[in-house]
C-alpha cells in the first residue's frame, strides 16, 4: 500500500471530535501509541532478556500501525501529505549522509 492510499482510506476512519478542525486529538493519540509500543519494548527488556518473540513482533506491529494511524491523522488535519513528508524527510537525512552529519545533535545540521 501506498502512503497516499493509506492516507485516504484511514481518515475514513476518523471518529473523533471536530474531525477537520482537531490536531490536538491525533498528538493525544500519537504520545499514547508511542508510549504502548515503549512498554512492549520495555517488557521485552525486562522479561525476555532483549529477545523479541514473533507474538511480541506481532504485538508491536499492531501498535506501531496505531502510531501510524494517528501520524496520518496528524498529517491530514494540517493538510500535509504522507508521501511530502516522506519525501522530505528522506532528503533531510540523505542530505546529512552525504555531508557526514547523521550523527549528532540538532534538527539543523
Amino acid at each position: 500500500m501506498e502512503l497516499k492510499e493509506y492516507q485516504e482510506k484511514s481518515r475514513k476512519t476518523a471518529l473523533y471530535p471536530n474531525v477537520g478542525k482537531n490536531f490536538i486529538y491525533p498528538v493525544i493519540g500519537l504520545s499514547g501509541e508511542t508510549g504502548e509500543v515503549s512498554e512492549k519494548i520495555k517488557k521485552v527488556i525486562r522479561d525476555k532478556g532483549g529477545i523479541i518473540d514473533q507474538e511480541t513482533k506481532e504485538s508491536i506491529k499492531k501498535e506501531l500501525g496505531d502510531v501510524l494511524w494517528y501520524v496520518s491523522q496528524l498529517a491530514t488535519e494540517l493538510e500535509l501529505s504522507l508521501d511530502d513528508i516522506a519525501s522530505s524527510n528522506i532528503e533531510k537525512l540523505y542530505s546529512r549522509l552525504d555531508r557526514g552529519v547523521i550523527n549528532g545533535n540538532g534538527d539543523n545540521r
